[in-house]
């Protein structure tokens, strides 16, 4: 994109947006790793110099792809208030929490991967292959329980919250980034039965 429109294609991509879209259309800005401190700036700035140039956005998405551990909970509080201070409702998107081990080279490049067609499924890169262990299960259902009480917390912060998916049975993180492996990064499981981490999520939003 840079090399073919230049460094201000994201501008011009809002303009034309602005120009062709409703008004009742929300132009929102959607990207990964959006907890990175460097990366959450440089959007902070974008925004800013968006608004002050009169360029309509209305929202940030911050993908979240996660995993048991990382992004911590501070990390994701401090990029959702870092955007709404900056002029934007924040939407937390394609969710999901990776409770497989990473695999060495996934992230050589700084953005994931894909080894399908290198290597294997095996008992260490595949160790829940035939289902969640009950340790895991609580992991996942205390991770999930973290993430929606910030939520809940940000509540005025947060315009809406999507899944990357309703049941592991197809969850994309199955063949990522070895074709074969099986995951369990949704609220639930391969039967489309709730596992332990929905009634965690749910507690959270009746609260």
């Amino acid at each position: 994109w840079t090399r073919i429109i230049g460094m201000d294609y994201i501008e011009l991509g809002f303009r034309i947006a602005a120009d062709i879209m409703p008004d009742n259309v929300e132009l929102l800005y959607n990207d990964f790793n959006m907890t990175l401190p460097g990366k959450r700036d440089a959007v902070v700035r974008m925004v800013k110099d968006f608004k002050s140039q009169g360029i309509r956005i209305d929202g940030i998405g911050m993908q979240a792809h996660w995993n048991l551990e990382s992004p911590t909970i501070e990390d994701i509080e401090e990029s959702i208030t870092a955007f709404y201070d900056a002029g934007v409702q924040v939407h937390i998107t394609e969710l999901d929490i990776d409770v497989l081990p990473a695999v060495e080279g996934m992230y050589g490049d700084g953005n994931g991967e894909d080894l399908r067609g290198t290597i294997k499924p095996d008992a260490q890169n595949n160790p829940y292959a035939d289902g969640l262990p009950e340790e895991i299960q609580q992991r996942l259902a205390t991770r999930y329980g973290d993430l929606f009480e910030l939520f809940v917390r940000h509540s005025d912060k947060i315009k809406r919250l999507t899944f990357w998916g309703v049941a592991d049975n197809k969850t994309w993180l199955n063949n990522w980034p070895i074709r074969g492996r099986t995951n369990h990064p949704l609220l639930f499981d391969r039967d489309i039965k709730p596992k332990q981490a929905f009634y965690t999520v749910l507690e959270q939003g009746q609260r």
